[in-house]
């Protein structure tokens, strides 16, 4: 009989034990939230983003239009209707939604309508996509307050989120990859290419002439 309650007893200990686990997984996971930019080129969304504290992951993608799995030549040739975008995954107990929307608004040119940087066309284009009123609301918020501290009307929309689809695999990380590529400098890694174009396109430049030392990302 005692060894029967003491099975019994063990087996009840095994079982709290295991809900404690997954309890402590779920928190895990519940900490991780995301949010959805398009910022022109998303290597160089990627590559901002991926610095900042409290982020877990970014992940360059298309967003917004109307064609399933889009490749790369569809997005960037005007026909789905999609933006290139970012997804990043952060976590809201290191660092906030807001702070992260206030930091996109200042790395991007967000009085342009029409690209951004040397990057034309509606693909190119700057957008925040929210999921909720809640982040509907941050995101009105950010872009009020940018807004006031340009001084100049921004034209960055907050789009309803649809379906996000993952770009090519060559694309993600791009700004660190050591794979070689032909540039107009000739071959290049793509880290050494990625620099070339972000200097050439002068994204840094415009930010930094719109923004001043507002901006978090200029100059990396």
């Amino acid at each position: 009989m005692k060894t029967i309650d003491s099975i019994k007893s063990l087996a009840l200990t095994l079982l709290i034990v295991a809900g404690f686990a997954l309890k402590g997984t779920e928190a895990h996971a519940a900490q991780t939230e995301t949010l959805t930019v398009a910022g022109g080129c998303f290597w160089c969304v990627e590559a901002d983003f991926e610095k900042v504290p409290g982020v877990k992951e970014v992940v360059s993608g298309y967003t917004g239009g109307s064609v399933s799995n889009p490749s790369y030549k569809q997005v960037v040739a005007g026909n789905t209707g999609h933006y290139e975008a970012v997804q990043i995954q952060f976590d809201p107990d290191v660092v906030s939604r807001e702070a992260l929307l206030n930091d996109f608004l200042r790395s991007v040119d967000p009085t342009d309508a029409g690209g951004q940087f040397c990057d034309r066309g509606d693909s190119y284009r700057t957008a925040i996509f929210v999921s909720n009123a809640e982040e509907k609301a941050l995101a009105q918020a950010a872009l009020a307050k940018a807004q006031a501290e340009l001084g100049q009307a921004i034209v960055t929309p907050i789009l309803s989120a649809g379906t996000f689809y993952e770009a090519e695999a060559y694309h993600q990380d791009y700004y660190k990859s050591s794979g070689l590529v032909i540039t107009r400098a000739g071959p290049k890694t793509k880290a050494s290419a990625y620099k070339f174009y972000r200097q050439a396109c002068g994204r840094d430049h415009r930010v930094r002439q719109l923004w001043g030392n507002a901006a978090p990302f200029a100059g990396s």
